[in-house]
């Protein structure tokens, strides 16, 4: 990037009267030192960018609480002692469902998502980091420092904006990057859950309050920055050839018969509305899975964690439900480094399972037949294999199947799969919690 990322352009052909193809120069090698820059630019990326959702979601209980006790306590306890939603209730349940702060934590990114592709490519890649720095910056400082309910919302919003403007721009991004980064971002974001979840139960651990602790974060907007403007290289042509070039030629290219081909890979950007429409309907074969496993998924997370309550273990109820949050990061994150490893190009089959997972859990809710916590933790870390193994294949196999001209706009578009499948499942795990709650 060496500063200059606010001149990034598209790689176009010469303009002028098309001629007969010329056998094309060998492209020079960039060189293993820029191959790794953009390797760990790309995961720094994904890590910085999810990381502010997600410290919101493990801090809203101790904010909250954090706000209701005096303004001279510097210090929370780790491990209240719950209180009960109702004592005829056997789910032990707490009077809002987390589903409540997953919908402010998300909505935001789905406004964003759903209107990304129609006019978000006007605005320059720089000032959207810029943007995106600048509100997840703005989210730690506001919910540190809040002393109402608004405010904190108003601080979660800011971290769904950052996420979701910064989601749409690195994978519209990729575009320009070999298509290998795409498994650098999806692993950084998988490293998002896990180490922001584990940073702050950690430094709440070790005596710090929740404001010091988010404080304390400031600096992953600043490497979020960093690590776009300094360390990402400017965008090289792409080398056609390869083994990955050979695995996308032998894939039906999504767009081979629907719209014509243009001629030059920077025509994303003046695309008709027509043409995005018919994008857009080619890509639904990946965006459709996608958007089921994480509905299934998330209804698990925010609608069922709080209700899998087992009473004969050492384990509190709020321990248990750290643990089922710590599995579920930690499945995703492995999952999501897994591409080189393991590559999944129907992705129908991990909705299926995502949705088997979902039906399992919910039967053992309302059945508890399950015997002890620990098949729980099993079944809960294969939920998050399954989602991040989605969500990697998802974006990997688009990459492969659209065209250079379509790939920056697909990116863009399929991100609305997983913030629209969120955001289903907090409307319907929030009556659930209710209903489940209020049996006798």
């Amino acid at each position: 990037m060496g500063g200059c990322a606010g001149s990034r352009r598209r790689l176009s052909d010469s303009e002028g009267e098309e001629t007969a193809p010329e056998p094309r120069p060998p492209l020079p090698d960039p060189g293993p030192g820029a191959h790794w820059k953009n390797a760990m630019g790309f995961w720094l990326l994904g890590l910085c960018n999810n990381f502010s959702y997600v410290v919101m979601l493990s801090a809203a209980h101790d904010i909250l609480r954090h706000q209701r006790a005096p303004r001279n306590q510097s210090h929370v306890d780790p491990d209240p002692v719950p209180t009960p939603y109702s004592n005829s209730s056997r789910f032990d349940c707490n009077s809002l469902s987390t589903a409540a702060v997953l919908l402010a934590d998300i909505l935001p990114t789905l406004v964003i998502k759903l209107l990304a592709p129609l006019g978000l490519h006007l605005l320059p890649y720089s000032p959207r980091v810029l943007i995106s720095g600048a509100c997840a910056a703005g989210s730690f400082i506001l919910v540190a420092f809040s002393q109402s309910v608004g405010t904190s919302l108003c601080g979660v919003v800011f971290a769904s904006i950052s996420s979701g403007l910064g989601e749409v721009t690195f994978l519209s991004l990729t575009a320009f990057y070999p298509r290998a980064v795409i498994s650098w971002w999806s692993s950084g974001t998988g490293g998002a859950g896990l180490l922001g979840a584990l940073s702050y139960l950690g430094l709440t651990q070790a005596g710090l309050s929740p404001q010091h602790t988010l404080l304390s974060m400031l600096g992953i907007p600043a490497l979020l920055l960093g690590s776009y403007f300094f360390l990402l290289t400017s965008p090289e042509p792409q080398d056609p050839g390869g083994e990955e070039e050979a695995e996308r030629a032998a894939r039906q290219p999504l767009m081979s018969s629907e719209a014509p081909e243009k001629s030059k890979p920077d025509a994303s950007s003046s695309l008709s509305l027509q043409e995005r429409w018919t994008v857009f309907k080619g890509l639904l074969w990946y965006i459709l899975p996608l958007v089921l496993v994480y509905f299934a998924e998330y209804f698990i997370n925010q609608g069922l964690f709080e209700l899998l309550f087992f009473r004969n273990t050492s384990l509190s109820h709020a321990q248990q439900y750290r643990w089922y949050q710590m599995l579920y990061q930690a499945g995703v994150f492995v999952s999501r480094s897994s591409l080189r490893c393991c590559r999944i190009r129907f992705t129908w089959a991990l909705a299926l399972l995502q949705c088997l997972n979902l039906a399992f859990l919910l039967a053992d809710v309302c059945l508890s037949f399950l015997p002890n916590i620990y098949l729980a933790f099993l079944i809960i870390l294969y939920e998050g294999l399954l989602g991040g193994a989605a969500y990697v294949n998802t974006f990997h196999n688009i990459a492969l199947e659209t065209s250079d001209e379509h790939r920056e706009f697909s990116m863009a578009a399929a991100c609305i799969s997983d913030t629209l499948g969120i955001s289903l499942s907090g409307l319907v795990a929030l009556p659930l919690h209710n209903f489940l709650c209020n049996l006798s």
